[in-house]
């Protein structure tokens, strides 16, 4: 015990910061992706629940989490991290929890709300952890680190649920009750690493703090964070039709079954890891052309994901899952975000950070109902697909009109 204590303490901060945050994408991501691949199992469950039925599903746990990130953010900028924190994934606990003992799928839905509307405290808290303790030269690596939980939890809650719940091993509630116990067991570590912070809440408001709360405002608007908001709500866009939908995907319309949908899908986040640290690394060694590498990846991980949909070949398709995983969200959002927070309002951080994920994260409410929707129509989810490359190629044409226009403008003024 002593010899764990010394290692801690010889450990810096911002490094322990970077452990735990990851852990916590871990247990995040379990619980987002443990019930896509069996939504056939779940909708005889519930009495032959429509695909439109089953996308609500993710669509109300990420409109709890949408809901949630302007809020956090700036609860966390005036109360603090752990403040924030802890009552939030209490409310995950609780949400997940009512999913599991849901009777019907009604109660599901509140129950989706309510772990979304905790899960939604997260990310503010972390990247402005990262933002805050980590050194710049560090950053868009260890944000990286920090996402690789998103791939690791991924891909757990995949293989998990097509194997134990596919093959009939347990029921789906049993994936459901043991993510429980890894939020406490996070919640736990949560109280004992992150340090605790004073309330930054003053007992009167001047004039000039009323002043600076507009400029703040502002400047969370100004033309390069639009163009990132814009840029990533296309990349989750096309992220979150993959999270809910492709395993279900594989197995209607492309002929994959039992555990290889569960094992082909993760090959996503799993190839999203080596992805994210080699171009995190890039960026940190050029920090004058970030953007011009957010630009690149987009246009690879739209093109090989139209490879992917459109293949009729198993092995081109998986090859095709592994290198979006590699060139995709996961790899260009430690980026974005370093990058962005470069220019972060100063003492508004968590705040733009949270608007940031609010604009992305609308995608994730609208992708996974639209989706079911276009399926029940149309008899494919093809289109959805098509629609999703569409959008990442929109997105990422007007983040360099914006930003080119930006540079230009500076250049005129210098």
């Amino acid at each position: 015990m002593d010899e764990l204590k010394t290692r801690n303490r010889q450990t810096p901060y911002w490094k322990q910061i970077i452990y735990i945050l990851t852990v916590g994408w871990i247990v995040i991501w379990i619980y987002r992706t443990v019930l896509t691949p069996i939504y056939p199992i779940i909708s005889e469950y519930f009495g032959g629940a429509t695909d439109a039925q089953l996308g609500h599903i993710s669509s109300f746990y990420f409109l709890g989490y949408v809901c949630m990130q302007i809020p956090s953010g700036l609860l966390v900028d005036r109360l603090g991290k752990k403040q924030i924190l802890i009552p939030g994934f209490l409310l995950f606990g609780l949400g997940a929890l009512i999913v599991g003992l849901a009777q019907t799928i009604g109660i599901m839905f509140i129950g989706s709300i309510l772990a979304g509307l905790g899960c939604g405290t997260y990310y503010g808290v972390a990247y402005s952890l990262t933002a805050e303790y980590v050194p710049v030269s560090k950053r868009s690596l260890s944000t990286a680190i920090v996402n690789s939980g998103t791939a690791i939890g991924s891909g757990l809650g995949l293989i998990s649920s097509s194997y134990l719940v596919g093959t009939g091993i347990v029921p789906w509630q049993a994936l459901i009750f043991a993510t429980i116990v890894l939020i406490l067991m996070a919640i736990v570590m949560f109280l004992r690493y992150i340090h605790l912070e004073k309330p930054k809440i003053a007992s009167s408001v001047s004039k000039y703090s009323k002043e600076k709360k507009q400029v703040s405002i502002k400047a969370l608007f100004k033309p390069r964070m639009i163009s990132a908001y814009i840029l990533y709500f296309s990349t989750l866009y096309t992220y979150y039709l993959i999270d809910t939908w492709l395993p279900n995907f594989l197995e209607t319309e492309k002929g994959f079954s039992g555990t290889s949908v569960g094992l082909a899908s993760s090959l996503v986040f799993f190839t999203a890891i080596p992805g994210a640290l080699i171009f995190s690394r890039i960026a940190d060694g050029i920090p004058m052309k970030k953007v011009q590498l957010i630009i690149i990846l987009e246009i690879l991980a739209a093109s090989v994901l139209f490879l992917t949909v459109t293949t009729t070949n198993q092995t081109i398709l998986v090859i095709g899952i592994m290198a979006y995983g590699f060139f995709g969200k996961l790899a260009v959002e430690p980026i974005i975000i370093s990058w962005l927070g470069e220019s972060a309002p100063r003492g508004s951080v968590a705040t733009m950070y949270g608007v940031f994920n609010f604009f992305g994260m609308s995608a994730s409410v609208i992708v996974p109902s639209l989706t079911g929707k276009i399926s029940d129509i149309t008899g494919s989810k093809l289109y959805a697909f098509y629609l999703a490359i569409a959008i990442i190629g929109f997105g990422t044409l007007l983040f360099y009109i914006i930003n080119r226009m930006v540079d230009q403008k500076s250049k005129q003024i210098n």
